[in-house]
């Protein structure tokens, strides 16, 4: 019952951080408006969030569990509180900076806390990659919500209006709930605890000999190319809606949950999925079902006529079928963070979920930061495009991620199955 509790408490914590994190692509096209400012320099929103994530990750992984998951996660949700409360009371375009800057900082405690914790609560690797699957289908579901809850503040008529920001009310609220409640509910971290007598530096160092390990590398690597697809996608869908697809933009915002609801529906049912298939061939079966959605989408959305009194009925084609690509998506991320944190003593999980941490938020900023100027100085279609280039090379690093779990006992020996 308190293992019950305390994933019911990661869920909640998740969604709020989901909400948060990938509104990211919705402001971008609130401060372009409101603001002023140009597409690549509202596109660096994404590395005042990503950049502190992997900072933060890098020097504080290897010892959370000396400092306490459940301290960092109040750590974690008192700052962003009071970043949601900043943003109404003193609002420009550098506050909104600030804002992605104490996520960041917040979810790198929270996210190496959260993983670290579903290790403590699960009893086996089944159970793990469940847990996983869920937890992440249902952050997907704070995707979601997030684009419904910012379409509602948004005023499509009046691109200077500010009550979008009445939002980061709510969110505030949110966060303060969440606090409460994880400070009411006992963690149990026996099992995290790092070996007697080892020093603060000998556990950083120990971090650092894990990226060493080939298994690793190849992992952290395809973790990278996953996070840059999904954010390029994600973060600049909003935007591609409303200059390429001719969206209002309350309704292009609206429109991108579909690519939230599909990360969400792959997510939750892929744990089902997976515990009567083998990891690997629905992870290559993902991987080439983007590219082909990629194809088949992208060309209806050429051409598209501006339309004043377009409706959901009305919506070009691609507005809905570009986003299923996130069906594809899903399973990948959790899949293999599940395969390589279950493989590991409990003890680990904090190190090696750092670095996922380091490189995904890297991965997402370089995603971002290069689809943004592509978007700017060439097209947005020739940005979604570029997609099928990282595409490729993960159904290559997932191949050499097989090979090492799989086959080659001598390269990590203690992570091998």
């Amino acid at each position: 019952m308190k293992n019950k509790r305390i994933f019911c408490i990661l869920l909640l914590i998740y969604f709020v951080f989901a909400i948060l994190l990938n509104s990211v692509g919705t402001v971008i096209l609130q401060v372009i408006g409101n603001y002023g400012v140009s597409k690549a320099s509202a596109s660096v929103l994404e590395g005042f969030k990503d950049l502190p994530i992997a900072i933060v990750s890098f020097v504080l992984a290897s010892f959370l569990p000396r400092i306490g998951y459940k301290k960092a996660i109040l750590a974690g949700l008192a700052i962003v509180t009071g970043a949601c409360v900043a943003m109404p009371l003193l609002p420009s375009f550098l506050t909104t900076k600030m804002l992605f800057l104490c996520t960041g900082v917040a979810f790198a405690l929270v996210k190496v806390s959260v993983y670290s914790t579903v290790g403590l609560i699960s009893n086996d690797r089944r159970q793990h990659a469940s847990t996983m699957n869920t937890l992440e289908g249902f952050f997907m579901i704070g995707v979601l919500s997030a684009y419904w809850l910012f379409g509602h503040f948004i005023d499509s008529g009046d691109p200077k209006s500010h009550s979008w920001l009445q939002v980061y009310w709510v969110l505030a609220a949110l966060c303060a709930l969440t606090f409460l409640l994880v400070l009411a509910t006992p963690f149990d971290e026996r099992g995290a605890q790092l070996p007697a007598g080892r020093s603060i530096a000998q556990d950083f160092a120990a971090m650092l000999k894990l990226f060493f390990k080939p298994l690793v590398c190849v992992f952290v690597l395809t973790a990278f190319l996953y996070v840059l697809i999904e954010q390029s996608v994600g973060t600049w869908l909003p935007t591609f809606n409303n200059e390429i697809l001719k969206l209002p933009t309350a309704m292009s915002v609206e429109v991108t949950s579909i690519f939230a609801a599909c990360l969400a529906l792959g997510r939750l049912s892929a744990g089902v999925l997976m515990r009567k298939i083998n990891w690997y061939p629905v992870m290559n079966g993902c991987v080439i079902g983007m590219a082909a959605m990629v194809l088949l989408a992208l060309p209806l959305t050429h051409d598209v006529v501006l339309d004043p009194h377009v409706t959901w009925a009305t919506a070009p084609l691609a507005t809905f079928l570009f986003p299923l690509i996130g069906l594809f998506m899903a399973p990948i991320y959790p899949g293999i963070n599940s395969v390589m944190l279950s493989s590991l003593p409990k003890n680990q999980h904090s190190s090696m979920t750092g670095l996922l941490v380091i490189f995904s938020a890297l991965g997402g900023t370089t995603g971002s930061l290069i689809t943004g100027y592509v978007f700017g100085n060439f097209s947005g279609h020739f940005a979604f495009y570029l997609t099928l280039v990282p595409i490729t090379i993960v159904l290559v690093t997932l191949f050499f991620f097989k090979r090492a779990v799989d086959g080659s006992p001598e390269v990590l020996p203690e992570l091998v199955h």
